[in-house]
């Protein structure tokens, strides 16, 4: 395999069994050097500044979604990414969303009892797959109907780690129910534990454990008593959760999880653009399977840059990506009537600014660019982001969690100056995440 002096893949696998997250390293040894690693409709750039309260609670605005049961099945990641984008539609919209179609028809090629993760939900959105209604696709079944399209197109993906709870507690207040992962020592609605108190519905859970159930934050107390927990915990505070175990699990589904937790806000994530089906009329993309792994040349910047074939005469308004950190800065450029890398030198500039938060964006053009039908042309972004090494996000294709990655339906490039450019599907077996979004020309 060819490889670029100091480039890098970082293999970012995560797993779930019966419903649980396991986050786990994939080595990929023919890779010298190879490390493991790991809307709503509002504008996200806006500057939020209002004071929160210090208590909130979905059950009272009109935004919490309905408490399902995952059954048997390791569903938790796909109900609590439908209900969490159901939340953030609500009140202005009541879709209940099928987390049977987000389990079995997403690009990964696992049953219901292998489970999955928020990268793989990320994936199966931005991708178009879903999400699709309850009506259409019923829960429970094991079966998931052929040739569903998506009833909305989300767009806007963010994601906090590290308990930032402030950014929690704000995305709840904006957007709505916000998904997260814990260590849940319950093993059902039925079992019992030395970290849950069933008589105040509150848990916690203090030792470092990998995290292994999905569940929803629908607003906090920060003076819920300490004293409601059984075990270890000294300061008042709690998130207010949803849980994926049906209404006769606590307080018709719903609990408290201290803010001492060990696992609760660690990683945690929020839709914050779900637009209709009709925003655009054309996708062009590479990566069905979404962030699995990342690229980079062991520094905070790079350009990567994707080349695609217009379908008919359209005219090109956006480009989407995945921010694998916070504050990432970038430009995003297009190159018409694309013929070789020498031409990626020759960029011009249709947009640049700033991200905030880790997660997918979805960046419109300035100004629209006109293509015509059979003309290739190329889109390059220029990214950089603070204290991320390797800050491009690709599909890589080396295990069955991959088994639908198709490395011939794109031509992508990465280059630490702009200048030298490299094939990530021929030397990295590769895909760049980096999507366009285009209407018809009539």
């Amino acid at each position: 395999m060819k490889r670029l002096e100091h480039i890098l893949i970082v293999m970012i696998m995560f797993f779930c069994t019966y419903g649980i997250l396991q986050y786990m390293g994939i080595q990929v040894p023919e890779i010298p050097g190879l490390k493991n690693v790991i809307v709503a409709e509002e504008e996200t750039e806006a500057i939020f500044t209002e004071k929160l309260p210090r208590k909130y609670d979905l059950r009272e605005t009109g935004k919490q979604p309905s408490v399902r049961s995952q059954g048997d099945l390791g569903t938790c990641w796909a109900i609590a990414a439908s209900s969490a984008l159901e939340s953030s539609m609500m009140p202005r919209e009541h879709l209940e969303f099928a987390p049977d179609h987000m389990s079995l028809r997403n690009s990964f090629g696992r049953s219901q009892n292998d489970g999955g993760d928020y990268t793989m939900v990320m994936a199966y959105l931005t991708s178009w797959q879903g999400p699709v209604l309850e009506q259409d696709d019923p829960y429970g079944d094991l079966y998931s109907p052929d040739h569903l399209d998506a009833v909305r197109h989300v767009q806007e993906i963010q994601i906090f780690k590290d308990k930032k709870y402030d950014k929690i507690k704000e995305a709840v207040y904006r957007y709505g129910a916000v998904q997260t992962s814990i260590y849940m020592d319950l093993r059902s609605s039925n079992s019992v534990s030395d970290y849950y108190n069933e008589e105040t519905y509150a848990y916690s859970y203090p030792i470092v454990e990998a995290a292994n159930h999905d569940i929803l934050i629908i607003g906090w107390d920060d003076d819920y008593p300490a004293e409601n927990f059984k075990n270890g915990v000294t300061q008042d505070g709690a998130f207010i959760c949803q849980n994926s175990w049906g209404t006769k699990f606590a307080d018709n589904g719903v609990f408290y999880v201290s803010y001492e937790d060990a696992k609760i806000g660690e990683n945690s994530v929020v839709y914050t653009k779900i637009e209709q089906a009709d925003n655009y009329d054309n996708l062009y993309q590479t990566d069905l399977c979404g962030w699995v792994g990342q690229l980079g040349y062991e520094k905070e910047d790079c350009y990567f840059a994707n080349i695609y074939t217009a379908d008919s005469a359209q005219n090109l308004k956006a480009v989407g990506f995945y921010a694998l950190g916070e504050n990432t800065e970038y430009k995003v450029y297009v190159i018409n009537n694309y013929e070789s890398t020498i031409d990626l030198v020759l960029k011009k500039t249709y947009t640049e600014g700033k991200i905030a938060n880790q997660g997918f964006y979805t960046i419109p053009l300035e100004e629209e660019i006109a293509v015509e039908a059979g003309e290739r042309f190329a889109v390059i972004v220029e990214i950089s982001t603070p204290d991320i090494d390797f800050p491009v996000a690709v599909e890589y294709k080396s295990t069955e969690r991959e088994s639908y990655i198709d490395l011939s339906d794109g031509e992508g490039y990465i280059s630490s100056n702009g200048f030298v450019w490299t094939n990530t599907e021929i030397n990295y077996q590769s895909n760049l995440c980096l999507k366009v979004y285009a209407d018809e020309r009539e």
